[in-house]
């Protein structure tokens, strides 16, 4: 019977196998740019997301330029975002704070990005481990789904205390290139309705697999 730490750290080796180029797929050139793409990425697509701000970063380069419009103008720019007007409102509130209380500068600690409207934790520890090279774990819907299925989460954590597990279990130095590869694991490989788990290497370690395998047989 293996140990959570020695599951743990085989799910990090053939992680890194399968998915040795993780990385952020949201387009962005700069920190305040990632940390309005993350805001609209809640629930939606990163391949949508990105579609709206390959034109929107263009029109909008700094936080003066979307105080500069209308909110119904910045609303119809992101329309094709789900909850657009709310987070229209957010982008509006987030520049409005990061003028008058960071000199229009995203600020690099997470304590201070969670006071920006629209930023949970989630997107602080993104743009934190992404824009500031400072290592993180940003627990979104597949690092949540693929961490408790292969039973290094229990089922009932909730979001922080599935960050607080992995922080605990991971070495801190793989904490950012782990997020992106639970990400990878859980967006192509273990996904929601239909996990690949007759082809997957962890297969051994996954109770959900070992269950979905027998109902199939």
């Amino acid at each position: 019977m293996l140990t959570i730490k020695q599951i743990t750290e085989e799910v990090l080796v053939e992680m890194e196998k399968m998915f040795p180029d993780a990385h952020c797929e949201l387009n962005h050139d700069n920190p305040f740019e990632l940390t309005i793409a993350v805001l609209l990425s809640a629930q939606c697509t990163d391949v949508l997301v990105n579609k709206v701000t390959k034109e929107l970063f263009k029109k909008y380069k700094k936080p003066e330029d979307y105080l500069a419009v209308p909110l119904e103008e910045l609303e119809q720019d992101i329309r094709s975002i789900g909850l657009y007007r709310t987070k229209a409102k957010n982008i509006k509130k987030l520049c409005q704070s990061l003028i008058e209380d960071f000199r229009g500068e995203v600020p690099r600690e997470r304590d201070e990005l969670v006071r920006l409207a629209g930023v949970g934790r989630k997107t602080a520890n993104v743009v934190t481990s992404v824009a500031f090279n400072v290592p993180a774990i940003a627990v979104d819907t597949h690092v949540e789904r693929v961490s408790k299925r292969l039973g290094i989460c229990k089922w009932k954590d909730s979001v922080l205390e599935v960050e607080k597990t992995l922080m605990r279990k991971i070495p801190e130095h793989l904490w950012s290139d782990t997020h992106h590869r639970l990400i990878f694991f859980g967006r192509y490989h273990c996904k929601a309705q239909s996990p690949q788990c007759e082809i997957c290497p962890l297969l051994y370690l996954c109770r959900e697999g070992k269950k979905r395998m027998k109902k199939e047989e």
